[in-house]
């Protein structure tokens, strides 16, 4: 699955690039909307992210792509890779034509399917 999203004044750190925290947020968030896609049906929760690393800042206006991956499936949980690439639309150093984009974060996300009573259950 993939989908984009405009970073915004809200969030900013205070050095005026995308906090982190609202990265995370947001791979969690898209990464669990793929694995909801994927199993319909399915209660899922964030079982854990793994490589916290931010590779590169995204500034005010930057339009960011989210990439997930259906990496691992196990007989209760699944594992999507996630990658974030980020465009800034008018960085005066891209040439016309050119997407300009750069990653600026990569991991993992687990999820495992439970029931009402919050115990792990099988994804088929």
């Amino acid at each position: 699955m993939e989908t984009y999203t405009t970073v915004m004044t809200e969030h900013l750190n205070s050095h005026g690039t995308l906090f982190g925290g609202q990265l995370l947020l947001w791979v969690d968030q898209y990464a669990w909307m793929a694995a909801s896609l994927d199993f319909p049906g399915k209660k899922l929760v964030t079982r854990a992210m793994d490589n916290i690393n931010f590779a590169a800042g995204a500034p005010n206006g930057s339009i960011l792509r989210f990439v997930m991956e259906k990496e691992r499936i196990g007989h209760t949980s699944v594992t999507y890779s996630v990658k974030v690439y980020c465009n800034i639309p008018d960085d005066p150093t891209s040439l016309p034509g050119q997407k300009g984009e750069y990653i600026i974060f990569e991991n993992h996300v687990t999820f495992v399917a439970i029931d009402c009573s919050g115990n792990k259950t099988p994804l088929s």
